[in-house]
C-alpha cells in the first residue's frame, strides 16, 4: 500500500506540511484515516530537531488521537531528537493520546534499544504495519 511521499495525500488524508532543516533534515506531516502521520527523512539532531518538535505540537494541538512517525528514511538520530519523541509522548500521553514510531533503521532502532526508549514507545516494522494495526 503506497501512502505517498512528502506532499503527497490520498482520500481521507490532508495533504503533507514539509518542513525541512537545511540539507540534511525534512520532516512532513499528513493524516491518514484520522492518523497523523510525520515522515522523518535524513538527520535528526540538536541543529535540526525545531522542525521536528514544531511539527510533534502541531500534530498534537490538532487533537488527532494517534500519531505516527515513520522513521523509514531517517538515518541518524542523538539524544536531542530522542528528547523531542520523548517529550512529545509524555505530552501525548497527559492528553489521552498515543504516538507510536515506526520503520526504525538499524543504527536508530539501536539507539533506542539502547536507552531503553523502544520499551515506551509501541515500535511498527513500516508505516503499513503502523496503519494496520489500527
Amino acid at each position: 500500500m503506497d501512502h505517498g511521499g512528502v506532499g503527497a495525500s490520498d482520500s481521507g488524508s490532508r495533504p503533507t506540511v514539509p518542513v525541512s532543516s537545511g540539507d540534511r533534515f525534512t520532516v512532513g506531516l499528513r493524516t491518514l484515516d484520522g492518523v497523523a502521520v510525520l515522515t522523518l527523512h535524513g538527520e535528526l539532531d540538536q541543529d535540526t530537531a525545531p522542525p521536528l518538535r514544531a511539527l510533534l505540537d502541531q500534530a498534537l494541538d490538532a487533537g488527532p488521537g494517534r500519531i505516527v512517525v515513520d522513521c523509514a528514511e531517517l538515518e541518524f538520530c542523538d539524544s536531542t531528537g530522542l528528547n523531542v519523541l520523548l517529550g512529545a509522548r509524555l505530552r501525548a500521553e497527559s492528553e489521552n493520546r498515543i504516538i507510536e514510531l515506526a520503520g526504525l533503521r538499524s543504527a536508530v532502532a539501536r539507539m533506542f534499544d539502547i536507552t531503553g526508549a523502544s520499551t515506551v514507545f509501541t515500535v511498527h516494522a513500516s508505516l503499513d504495519a503502523a496503519l494496520a494495526a489500527s
